[in-house]
């Protein structure tokens, strides 16, 4: 079956560039000149990716990335951005983006991580992840109580709302209690085997999800490391 991609990019030369580049490709594409333009077309049709110009007009790809994932949608979302400050990613990462790609880039480069991310979203269910789904709409973790419908972690009455990866992460270490789960097994599970990224993203995601299910987030007793080895849920 044909990838549906929607993009989103104001820049008319980029935005026929890349329709161009996907329709050769096979993929079919349906594009947007603004943001806005974007949220209007996502509910028209099932898209299996969604790509997002970080600045736009109206709504930018930060704007819209929020939109969606409050939606409950978990479509693999790919940023492109020119701008090449490490915040700027991790802001993308935060707020539920699965990758990026820096301009100005080679074709090669996103057809490969467009490639990469459409393999990981059609094979979640098959890594060892995939226990997650055994999960009910409510579970515990630890002290704090997950809401995998409204995307909330509520902990000593204090409710934060969770990213997609972040509750993924959450589902995932909560299907494998007491088990010590590798960096590279989290990855797998919960960016997919395509991920081009590092385990450092991985970090940044089990500290921000301490900060939403650990009472004291300094002194974890929920989410352990185990050093040089990865991470395991107290059981």
């Amino acid at each position: 079956m044909t990838a549906k991609i929607l993009i989103a990019e104001d820049d008319p030369n980029i935005r026929l560039g890349l329709v161009a580049t996907l329709e050769s490709e096979g993929y079919g594409v349906t594009a947007a000149g603004d943001g806005a333009q974007a949220l209007k077309l996502f509910p028209q049709e099932k898209f299996d990716l969604v790509i997002l110009d970080v600045m736009m007009p109206k709504a930018s790809g930060y704007e819209v990335c929020r939109a969606l994932r409050a939606q409950g949608a978990r479509v693999p979302i790919l940023f492109l951005t020119a701008k090449g400050e490490e915040i700027d990613k991790v802001v993308g990462l935060k707020i539920g983006a699965d990758d990026y790609v820096t301009k100005p880039f080679g074709v090669h480069e996103l057809l490969a991580r467009v490639e990469a991310l459409l393999r990981r979203s059609r094979t979640t269910a098959a890594e060892p992840g995939g226990a997650a789904a055994a999960l009910p709409p409510v579970f515990r973790m630890g002290a704090a109580e997950i809401d995998r419908r409204k995307f909330t972690a509520t902990v000593a009455g204090r409710t934060s709302d969770l990213t997609a990866r972040e509750l993924r992460l959450a589902e995932v270490l909560a299907a494998h209690p007491g088990e010590v789960l590798t960096r590279d097994a989290l990855l797998n599970a919960v960016w997919g085997v395509g991920y081009f990224g590092t385990t450092r993203t991985l970090d940044q995601h089990v500290a921000q999800l301490r900060k939403k299910v650990e009472a004291v987030p300094d002194e974890p007793r929920t989410i352990l490391t185990v050093h040089g080895v990865g991470y395991r849920l107290d059981a």
